[in-house]
């Protein structure tokens, strides 16, 4: 008996052994599950689908500055560009959901890119977490100084003039420049050419040698570009006038309707992200985007910074999503390959 005693306190002892050993090793992974978000010292990126140096990218960069001061810990801006924001969103898409790694998207990442581009696989709606809205700023209709229009009206009267002579530039096929210009033309029965490019500074190039007539454009690229004198802005693409551009009416104002969808930026995480992590960046990001410095430096690009709380952009994403799908399945678009 006293070997088998013996045996069992050795069994015993060894199990508690190899029970310590194990609590051990897992103790460094308990305690960085356990620990607050985020760690100090450990980077936050922010994923971007667009080179360096456009509107988007200054906006994410200052944000990025901020926004370290605030959870005193590193932020920075990854460009990822290429495939109309795709392989940013996939990288977003595979990173772990612990609030490390998110990106700031247009709403075309969200609400057109699944409906129009045969590469899409992602489901923004059960791969994507919403943080928080960033900002909204409209498109708008620029024209080439070679075309003698001042209004909307003016620009229609000169095309039907000239059927089948004039073009209209894109940032692609499938983009909402593409998809605003074909609504353009269909509410006002135009005969023109759309001209798809790789993006919008290889349309740029072609628009403002006036290869091309006219341009949805985003509305820094439409400032910067009209500063120039070669273009002149015509109309806001929105709801409503916007407060950076009040002298520049919408097209709804000018008697064409239905080209006037909302055009806006947000924060998105992997899915899965816990729900404490989402509320710690969703207050960063509120408190970031409400300095009257970050709204400064977005009036100056014609934008508004806006946060809002995650339900806010999941519904917003829902409801831009259907507004566009609506659009597109009317236009007769067909997904494209890019």
């Amino acid at each position: 008996m006293s070997g088998m005693h013996t045996m069992l306190h050795r069994r015993r002892f060894n199990t508690a052994l190899a029970a310590g050993a194990l609590g051990t090793a897992l103790a460094p992974l308990a305690a960085r599950a356990a620990a607050p978000f985020p760690e100090k010292g450990r980077p936050i990126r922010i994923v971007l689908g667009l080179a360096a140096g456009g509107a988007s990218d200054t906006q994410a960069r200052f944000v990025a500055l901020r926004l370290a001061e605030v959870l005193q810990t590193p932020v920075i801006v990854e460009n990822r560009p290429g495939a109309s924001f795709i392989l940013a969103t996939e990288e977003v898409i595979r990173a772990a959901p612990d609030g490390y790694t998110f990106m700031y998207a247009p709403s075309s990442v969200v609400a057109q890119n699944p409906q129009t581009l045969a590469q899409v696989r992602y489901d923004p709606f059960k791969d994507l977490t919403p943080i928080s809205l960033g900002a909204r700023g409209p498109l708008v209709l620029t024209v080439h100084a070679s075309v003698p229009a001042r209004t909307v009206q003016e620009l229609v009267a000169y095309i039907k003039a000239n059927p089948g002579k004039m073009s209209y530039a894109s940032f692609g096929t499938g983009t909402s420049s593409h998809i605003y210009g074909e609504a353009f033309a269909r509410q006002a029965g135009l005969d023109v050419v759309h001209v798809p490019y790789k993006g919008g500074a290889d349309a740029a190039k072609d628009f403002l040698a006036g290869r091309v007539q006219y341009y949805f454009d985003a509305a820094p690229n439409a400032i910067q570009n009209t500063a120039t004198g070669k273009v002149r802005m015509l109309a806001v693409a929105a709801p409503r006038r916007s407060p950076m551009l009040p002298d520049v009416p919408t097209m709804s104002e000018q008697g064409v309707s239905g080209v006037d969808m909302p055009s806006w930026l947000g924060f998105y995480g992997p899915a899965r992200m816990p729900a404490p992590v989402v509320e710690k960046l969703n207050t960063a990001l509120a408190q970031v985007l409400a300095m009257p410095a970050t709204r400064d430096f977005f009036r100056q690009g014609a934008y508004e910074a806006e946060s809002s709380s995650p339900q806010q952009l999941a519904e917003l994403t829902r409801a831009t999503y259907d507004q566009w799908g609506d659009i597109i399945r009317k236009l007769g678009l067909v997904k494209q390959q890019q």
